[in-house]
C-alpha cells in the first residue's frame, strides 16, 4: 500500500441518546442517510455483526470494510483498499468518538471530522419517534 500512516482520534458531543447513536451507526439503512457522497455494496445485513463485509465507494475511492468488533457501544471495522488500517467508534449519551489508523495517500483526518459532523447533523434533525429500527 502506498501512503503514509496517519492516525486520529475525534470525539464530539451530539444532542442524543446512546441508541440513536447505536443505531445511526450499526444500522446500514441510517448510515446511508448521513454518510454522505458514499456508494455501498449490495447484501450489507440490517444491523452490521462481527465477521460482515461491505464496501464503499467515494467516487472512485474504495474502501472494503471487515465488521471486527460490535458491542453495545462500540464497533470496530477493518479496513483495506484504499485504506488500509482501522476505525473504531465509541459512544454514550450525548458523544461520540472516532479512532481511525491507517495507511493512505488519502487525508484519513479530513473524512472524518466531515463524517463526525455529518452524524451530528443527521441526528440534530431526528426525533425519537422517527427512527424506524427500535
Amino acid at each position: 500500500m502506498l501512503g503514509t500512516f496517519q492516525q486520529s482520534q475525534l470525539r464530539i458531543e451530539i444532542q442524543a441518546s446512546a441508541d440513536a447513536i447505536h443505531d445511526s451507526i450499526l444500522h446500514p439503512a441510517e448510515l446511508k442517510k448521513w454518510l454522505l457522497g458514499q456508494t455501498f455494496s449490495q447484501g450489507i445485513p440490517e444491523e452490521l455483526q462481527p465477521g460482515s463485509h461491505f464496501t464503499t465507494w467515494t467516487g472512485p475511492i474504495q474502501i472494503d470494510h471487515h465488521v471486527d468488533v460490535v458491542k453495545p457501544n462500540c464497533l470496530r471495522l477493518l479496513l483495506s483498499g484504499s485504506i488500509d488500517g482501522f476505525h473504531e467508534w465509541y459512544w454514550g449519551d450525548g458523544w461520540v468518538q472516532s479512532r481511525l489508523e491507517g495507511i493512505s495517500m488519502l487525508p484519513i483526518n479530513l473524512a472524518q471530522t466531515l463524517s463526525l459532523f455529518s452524524l451530528r447533523q443527521y441526528l440534530a434533525t431526528q426525533k425519537p419517534s422517527e427512527n424506524p429500527t427500535k
